[in-house]
């Protein structure tokens, strides 16, 4: 089957397309949210063999990527979760469904034979989440739900029936981008049966879960890179040879993110274009991120790297607080955890980080509007 359908995944008729693309029935879909363009995907190309689903990578390093994934691939994904999560489900749909995150719920929803419950798409509130949750809460056997951090620091932060909501499922996955450790203990202090995850659109989404691979999976670090395989692997980008060479060979998935295994357990340092070089000194984005959610009234911190004619890179970071922080001491807890060279030289306080993808933040935008602003904190 070599066709493919442009579809809204908002629509009913896209669960139909997407069933009969998983069993062979029906062509490939492409899921397009409402005013969004297909003309990038050349959805009148012929399509490349053994496609029941295209989905945009985030496009954070550049022009969005079609990720070409099988039938198999996508229902590897499906069962490998289930089987790691103990059995098969009924799933919120908490998120936009034209990102690998959010079709993946429905996805397992097709494969467990059960019907997905769709939260409103408008923007997240924990108060549209409780009544949400409360419809698939209602349904027999395991419930679970997906998760971007932003989506779970919110309701961690908001507290009361969103919470209690929230505990009542049992497993929560929480991918997209990295989750603080501060909103992390917080949810699982608070009994949230949270399940990191690792993953991306090449691999059908989430493929290691609190760092350890699903069934199948194989992950290694190769000059410091972590790279994949296992049956849940795309067959490459859409009309890109050139790329789909260069990140697939011989059965194995290069990511751009860097790690390591500490005691059996993958750790992700985050994305290679995310080492910010500050006078001869490399910094680790998503350290300092964390150190700075550690710190009282830091909800969420994105820190980027702009050009300095004396550093080459100055470390700067965005905030979304609660309350009011002293920004003389959260350099300090930097200075004192990572160095002095990771300690940002500006802050910026904004009501909500910009974000690309599902819940990525968009560093390039941020990195645009230090530029633009000046000031050197």
């Amino acid at each position: 089957m070599h066709d493919l359908r442009v579809l809204d995944p908002d629509t009913s008729e896209f669960m139909k397309a997407l069933r009969a693309a998983l069993d062979g029935s029906g062509p490939a879909v492409l899921p397009v949210a409402a005013g969004q363009s297909a003309v990038d995907m050349a959805p009148d190309h012929p399509l490349e063999p053994d496609t029941a689903l295209i989905v945009r990578t985030s496009g954070s390093t550049g022009t969005p990527k079609g990720v070409l994934l099988s039938a198999a691939a996508l229902r590897a994904s499906a069962e490998a979760t289930h089987e790691r999560l103990g059995g098969s489900g009924t799933w919120l749909l908490a998120m936009p469904a034209h990102h690998i995150a959010g079709v993946q719920v429905l996805v397992r929803s097709i494969v467990a034979g059960t019907e997905p419950v769709r939260m409103p798409r408008t923007a997240f509130r924990p108060k549209v989440f409780t009544e949400s949750a409360s419809d698939a809460l209602g349904s027999l056997g395991p419930v679970y739900t997906a998760l971007v951090p932003t989506q779970l620091a919110r309701i961690v932060e908001d507290g009361g029936d969103a919470l209690a909501a929230l505990r009542a499922f049992d497993a929560v996955l929480v991918g997209g981008a990295a989750v603080s450790a501060a909103t992390l203990l917080r949810a699982l202090d608070a009994g949230v049966r949270v399940r990191t995850t690792y993953g991306m659109s090449e691999t059908a989404g989430g493929c290691v879960y609190d760092g350890l691979p699903l069934a199948g999976v194989g992950v290694r670090i190769a000059d410091g890179v972590i790279e994949l395989s296992g049956p849940m692997l795309a067959n490459g980008y859409r009309l890109d040879p050139t790329a789909t060479a260069e990140s697939f060979v011989d059965g194995w998935f290069r990511t751009s993110d860097t790690g390591e295994f500490r005691d059996g357990v993958l750790r992700v340092f985050g994305r290679v274009d995310d080492m910010i070089n500050t006078g001869g000194v490399k910094v680790a984005a998503a350290a300092v991120e964390n150190v700075l959610t550690a710190q009282g009234n830091v909800a969420e911190a994105c820190v980027v790297g702009v050009p300095d004619a004396e550093w080459g890179q100055r470390v700067v970071a965005a905030l979304v607080l609660t309350g009011a922080v002293d920004e003389d001491e959260l350099r300090s807890a930097v200075r004192a955890e990572l160095g002095a060279p990771a300690a940002p030289k500006e802050f910026r306080a904004m009501d909500a980080l910009p974000l690309i993808g599902p819940g990525k933040p968009d560093r390039r935008a941020l990195v645009e509007m230090f530029c633009s602003q000046g000031g050197n904190g």
